[in-house]
């Protein structure tokens, strides 16, 4: 059987860095495929060159078949290219901020893909609805009216992500290049997406799934090709090319059998970090989208975190972490409920003073739109400490760059754009430029989601160094519970804007109170690491 994706030699260079060292392998029809490595390592720029596109400034060589047409050879990407794309390989951006028109409702979006891509199918142009609504059931969000006419930002950052995935699915291709589709779901939400993406090759789709998240790729991948350093060092059996997972977790007590926590392992011991009286807290908090406090998320939640000490929130996609953390940082201002530091009211951004601006920083999830292509990130980051600080250019620069080292940045990625660094790159960046304003409060959103294991080792030892030697307060808004469990002294559980458990995070991840919180546990099997 002729291999549907054939690479062959593929190099890519952006200035005098490779970013791809002569690369081969090789995806037959209706295999799902891994693309695995480290943040850096190659993998986006390895599934756009299957649709035969390159980043600003890169130069590919080589050769990529898709379907038998090639897409790219020794001069680069071929007229022939635009003939695949959508039709026959879709592919799906790791952050669906790239994806997502948000001027338009979803359900437009999804019908207008269908008539372009699939003109042929059966039903023809009339049958797009159809094709729009079935791509977002496929993609585990429901088909509702409702649903269709919302706009992109009136989703949580995981179900933007499955709106990215019903798109790709709507043009109906028989290749899907996914990069990182598990970013911003839930534990539960995953198990479903490896269902979904099982389901999907035994259709007889044609995945490559690019992802960290090696839970996924054990789940769903029957091979994977492992980059490092823009170079293969593996390709083979899933089972042969990772790691051994580890042993799963004994299972949680059911709500009925009358023995939750009874049994539970003792939790590990804690500092007496998190003491005392909340540095930043949140009391009595909703919050809606719309004028006229229609569509409300948040419904009454109290949370806070004290000096030193780190709450974590989390919940299912949808559950209203992420507006949570907008309004902590005073990003959204169509809530009412009690926002304070030390005590004191705090009010939405634009009315905080510098001093306040800086005591409260926040590094959201998507954090690609947030730096300007036309400046080094590295000269970004570092404004921080000059706008909020105080400091010279020369000063911030030279303390952004140990910042960013720590961080596993090399001095050579401070010359690059952003379009050049890859998500979990970026996402380093912009803790960094947060860490530079040395805040007294950290409001964390998902920050790990696009890095490797070494990757999130190095946040996390730069998380614990702030909070020993500075008494930095961390909000924690995250969906792998085992970091959770590592990190919070506090947990706090969402589910639909309410909160549901809370209290010692020892306590609650033993002795849950909420089905919602009982099934996390149940599910976190599918290890994000």
């Amino acid at each position: 059987m002729e291999p549907v994706i054939e690479v062959d030699g593929l190099t890519a260079r952006a200035g005098t860095a490779t970013l791809l060292d002569g690369i081969s392998f090789t995806v037959a029809p209706g295999e799902a495929t891994a693309l695995v490595g480290p943040s850096g390592s190659g993998k986006t720029t390895a599934a756009l060159a299957l649709l035969g596109e390159a980043g600003p400034g890169v130069r590919l060589t080589g050769t990529v078949r898709v379907s038998g047409t090639r897409v790219v050879d020794s001069g680069g990407p071929t007229r022939s290219a635009a003939d695949v794309r959508g039709r026959v390989v879709a592919y799906m951006p790791q952050h669906p901020a790239h994806a997502l028109n948000p001027a338009r409702r979803i359900g437009s979006v999804l019908t207008e893909l269908a008539r372009l891509h699939r003109p042929d199918a059966e039903g023809g142009r009339s049958a797009a609805p159809d094709h729009a609504a079935a791509a977002l059931r496929t993609a585990g969000l429901p088909d509702s009216a409702a649903i269709l006419r919302r706009f992109p930002h009136q989703f949580s950052g995981g179900q933007r992500q499955r709106v990215a995935l019903a798109q790709v699915l709507a043009c109906g291709p028989r290749v899907l290049v996914l990069d990182e589709p598990s970013t911003g779901l839930d534990t539960v939400a995953r198990m479903r997406l490896a269902g979904e993406l099982s389901r999907l090759a035994a259709d007889g789709f044609t995945l490559l799934l690019l992802s960290h998240d090696l839970g996924l790729v054990r789940a769903v991948a029957t091979r994977t090709v492992l980059l490092d350093r823009g170079r293969v060092t593996a390709d083979g059996r899933t089972a042969d090319v990772l790691p051994p997972q580890a042993p799963p977790t004994p299972p949680v007590p059911s709500a009925t059998d009358g023995t939750a926590g009874t049994d539970a392992p003792d939790a590990p011991d804690r500092t007496d970090a998190g003491t005392g009286t909340p540095l930043l807290e949140a009391r009595g908090l909703s919050a809606w989208l719309r004028a006229g406090r229609r569509g409300e998320v948040l419904h009454d939640v109290t949370v806070g975190v004290r000096e030193g000490g780190c709450t974590a929130v989390v919940g299912p996609s949808g559950s209203g972490k992420t507006l949570l953390a907008r309004c902590l940082a005073g990003l959204h201002e169509r809530h009412r409920g009690q926002v304070a530091f030390r005590g004191e009211p705090l009010p939405v951004l634009r009315h905080r003073t510098p001093r306040q601006t800086r005591a409260v920083q926040y590094v959201w999830q998507e954090v690609r739109n947030s730096f300007d292509e036309r400046r080094t990130v590295l000269d970004q980051v570092a404004r921080t400490a000059v706008r909020l600080r105080g400091m010279s250019p020369a000063q911030a620069g030279q303390q952004a760059l140990l910042i960013w080292e720590r961080l596993g940045l090399t001095p050579e990625h401070a010359s690059r754009r952003a379009a050049s660094l890859s998500g979990g790159e970026l996402q380093r960046a912009a803790l960094a430029r947060a860490l530079l304003a040395e805040p007294d409060v950290l409001v964390c959103d998902e920050i790990t989601t696009a890095l490797d294991a070494a990757g999130t080792a190095r946040v996390v030892a730069e998380i614990a160094r702030l909070r020993a030697q500075r008494g930095t307060a961390v909000l924690w808004i995250g969906h792998d519970l085992a970091l959770v469990e590592q990190l919070a002294d506090d947990l706090v559980v969402l589910d639909a804007g309410t909160v549901v458990d809370s209290g010692a995070c020892a306590t609650v991840l033993a002795a849950p109170r909420s089905e919602t919180t009982r099934l996390l546990l149940r599910s976190r099997h599918l290890s994000p690491k």
